[in-house]
């Protein structure tokens, strides 16, 4: 071969290597798996704000020796399409760690990242069976069984509330509330005067406002989430239901509080002090008003922790000079254990969950107050 020839071919040679090369040799990268579409677009974006603020905060510091990225891939907020995406993230970008929310779309991709030893972080799913998913499955926002136990005692003591009934979602989420409320309302003097299901693909709710009124509770519990929870709650307003509403924390929505039907609900949620002065918490919430023109929900905060304390392993790895991989990420989160993180410290425990403090909050008028 002339030497032309052979500059030529060690030329192209380089041009392979270069667009081969993976991505860790330029940033590195973790995978964002979230509602982008669909009925849960709304709370995509809570979430992917709060990730996004994150990472910019992470290149901001140079908290590590190459820029950080994340790739966000839609989930539809359906576990299909959340298999289809992760399967990319995992096999295509070789990602280590994959941000998830809601309950049935981390169930489904759980099995492939323990599989593929990918962390899979959620911050918006709370059905209790999140904490059971797995070695490789971490979760950054208190599951729904912890949120039921707080809220109970400050319904009966506090509001004086005797009769409840529960309106749910016929999933894991709702059973699980309705599980909660069956076992913790009598221990604090309150009866479950009610408990009515709804499938989850049901869109009109008269029929279930009616039953609602028959049994005369001076609370009702809505277990749902996202815009059908909305319609929901305006539905059972509009159908006569007066008693006041009260559930989790996916009742610290946007569009809720913006519902004069939703006025006066009163919800759980972890513990969150905007006006912190705390350095973490403040910078957030500042930046986040900067960056978004609006105040920050707790799901923005989860899913600024979840990349945050991913960033936090990842640098501590590199100091110890171990590869960053999927494995390595989720012993370092085990090992470091208690992070500093918006809203104060938050503590893994072993089986992935997080240890928080709660609150109880109500909604007013274009927003909430917290009440204990």
């Amino acid at each position: 071969m002339s030497l032309r020839g052979r500059m030529t071919a060690a030329l192209f040679a380089a041009a392979v290597a270069a667009f081969a090369t993976p991505a860790w040799a330029q940033n590195y990268h973790i995978g964002a798996l979230l509602p982008n579409s669909g009925p849960m677009t709304q709370f995509g974006q809570l979430f992917g704000n709060g990730a996004d603020l994150a990472a910019d905060h992470i290149n901001a510091d140079k908290m590590l020796s190459k820029p950080f990225v994340i790739d966000h891939e839609d989930s539809q907020g359906q576990p299909q399409p959340a298999v289809t995406g992760m399967n990319k993230l995992v096999r295509v970008n070789e990602e280590p760690v994959v941000l998830t929310a809601q309950s049935g779309v981390s169930k489904a991709v759980a099995p492939i990242g323990e599989r593929e030893h990918v962390v899979t972080i959620n911050g918006g799913g709370v059905a209790p069976d999140l904490a059971k998913l797995g070695p490789y499955f971490f979760n950054v926002i208190p599951l729904v069984n912890y949120e039921v136990r707080a809220l109970v005692p400050y319904l009966a003591k506090e509001k004086k509330f005797k009769r409840i009934a529960i309106v749910y979602v016929e999933d894991p989420l709702g059973e699980a509330c309705l599980n909660e409320l069956k076992e913790n309302a009598p221990k604090n003097g309150m009866e479950l005067v009610g408990a009515f299901s709804v499938p989850s693909t049901s869109r009109q709710f008269a029929p279930i406002a009616a039953k609602v009124r028959e049994v005369k509770p001076d609370v009702v519990f809505v277990a749902y989430y996202g815009q059908t929870m909305v319609a929901l709650v305006k539905q059972l307003r509009d159908a006569g239901v007066d008693a006041p509403f009260t559930s989790y924390s996916g009742f610290d929505d946007p569009d809720l509080k913006a519902l004069p039907a939703a006025e006066g609900s009163i919800y759980s949620s972890q513990k969150m002090d905007w006006a912190s002065t705390d350095p973490i918490t403040a910078r957030f919430v500042a930046d986040f008003k900067k960056k978004y023109g609006k105040d920050p929900t707790f799901y923005n905060a989860n899913y600024y922790n979840a990349v945050w304390v991913t960033a936090q392993a990842m640098a501590s790895l590199e100091k110890k000079k171990q590869p960053i991989t999927g494995e390595n990420i989720r012993n370092e989160l085990l090992a470091i254990k208690t992070f500093a993180a918006v809203g104060g410290k938050m503590e893994f425990q072993p089986d992935g969950t997080v240890s928080m403090p709660m609150q109880i909050n109500e909604l007013i008028k274009g927003g909430s107050k917290v009440l204990n």
